[in-house]
């Protein structure tokens, strides 16, 4: 067996050359600090931001990671498409709740799978958070150097 870098530096690299012209790359400080508290939290940030363009680097972030860098190394993270209904001009009341109750479903059932993998993938789960890790801090040098 032999190293495999997974193209960490060449992936953080890329996405902070889309993003450094607007004006989100504070946002992979913050990546790097949410990691600490979980994949279920770093996943679920886009969501807050999904009205902004930071939220958009945060899901690209978390994309990459999936798609890019643990699927390769046979590792297969959850990464279910939520696509939330934000408030109609005109809404009653049981249109909201009915709304909110679909946004609430999509959300709750990703967080049920990213808990499930930890819970019965503890050592994937494990790399995924490292690699995660290792991610965000090469976001944050390219971040420093691009600035």
């Amino acid at each position: 067996m032999t190293w495999n870098s997974y193209n960490l530096d060449h992936i953080a690299q890329e996405l902070v050359l889309k993003y450094r012209h607007e004006n989100v790359l504070n946002e992979s400080h913050k990546m790097r600090l949410a990691v600490a508290y979980g994949l279920e939290r770093f996943w679920g940030e886009h969501l807050r931001l999904r009205k902004e363009t930071e939220g958009k680097y945060w899901k690209d972030t978390w994309d990459k990671l999936v798609e890019e860098i643990l699927k390769p190394a046979g590792i297969e993270l959850p990464n279910d498409p939520v696509l939330l209904k934000d408030a109609p001009k005109k809404e009653n009341k049981d249109e909201k709740k009915a709304r909110e109750i679909a946004n609430s479903d999509q959300i709750n059932n990703m967080a049920k799978k990213l808990w499930n993998f930890a819970q019965n993938n503890p050592d994937d789960n494990r790399i995924a958070l490292a690699v995660l890790t290792q991610l965000c801090d090469a976001l944050v040098w390219w971040t420093q150097r691009y600035k």
